[in-house]
């Protein structure tokens, strides 16, 4: 039978550039995001310039149980999926007393409880079958939380810790789990307000194809986690050396608006 991988958030940015490159490694795949039309423009252009099967699920990930609906709905279709990306994600930027409480729960639904329910689901049947691929998408802030982007910092420390933890219980099943972390990226993610911080300024964003390419490595070969770029490295290490209360003072800086 023929083996697939699913990619959540395909229609645009990292999981669109990280489908481009993995069908050109003839990788067979089902994307899954909420826009039938860029979903459906994706799928044409994968058949056409390559020699795979490539189909479509619309799901809105912040709705409950998605992640057991998409399982369940994948696992009716009779598809076997062998490889997982979990690249669905979005947050906001501002105080978190003024940010609408519903744009956090939708923010925990898809950064954590899908990431977790999807993970659990295709990890459990990978371990079945002794053998499979599973990454999720972290981040740079995974290492740095950082003021005005509370709630999405913390989704992302849960998933590295998670992932960690999850590819630790893992070894030796034939299931290999990895956390990408990129910086920021040049993709629809950022609103305007992110694009006037400081930290945008001081640390440009790279092109997604740059952070898709990393991926599909990590993904095909790799192990544990990836920090893409020496810049977003040296970033991440930051917190070993500096003295907490002003490591936070320097992220509050570079998390405000440019002045």
């Amino acid at each position: 039978m023929k083996e697939f991988t699913v990619i959540t958030g395909a229609s645009s940015g990292i999981g669109f550039e990280i489908a481009k490159q993995l069908a050109a490694k003839n990788i067979n795949l089902i994307l899954v995001a909420r826009n039938e039309e860029k979903l459906s423009a994706l799928q044409q252009l994968l058949l056409r310039d390559f020699d795979i099967e490539v189909y479509y699920y619309l799901y809105d990930l912040a709705e409950p149980h998605a992640a057991l609906d998409l399982y369940n709905q994948i696992k009716e279709n009779e598809f076997v999926v062998t490889g997982l990306i979990n690249n669905a994600g979005f947050g906001d930027y501002g105080k978190f007393i003024e940010m609408p409480l519903k744009t956090d729960e939708e923010m925990i639904a898809v950064n954590i409880n899908t990431v977790l329910g999807l993970t659990k689901l295709f990890g459990a049947e990978m371990a079945k079958a002794g053998r499979g691929r599973i990454m999720n998408i972290a981040s740079l802030l995974s290492f740095l939380p950082f003021p005005y982007y509370s709630v999405y910092s913390a989704t992302k420390a849960f998933i590295l810790a998670f992932t960690e933890t999850v590819a630790a219980e893992l070894e030796g099943s034939g299931v290999t789990l990895t956390a990408l972390c990129p910086g920021t990226v040049d993709t629809p993610f950022h609103t305007n307000d992110m694009r006037k911080t400081n930290a945008m300024h001081a640390n440009k964003p790279v092109s997604a194809s740059v952070v898709a390419k990393a991926g599909v490595e990590l993904f095909l070969y790799g192990k544990r986690k990836k920090i893409v770029g020496f810049m977003n490295w040296f970033l991440s290490n930051l917190p070993r050396i500096t003295p907490d209360v002003l490591m936070m003072k320097i992220k509050k800086h570079l998390a405000s608006l440019k002045t």
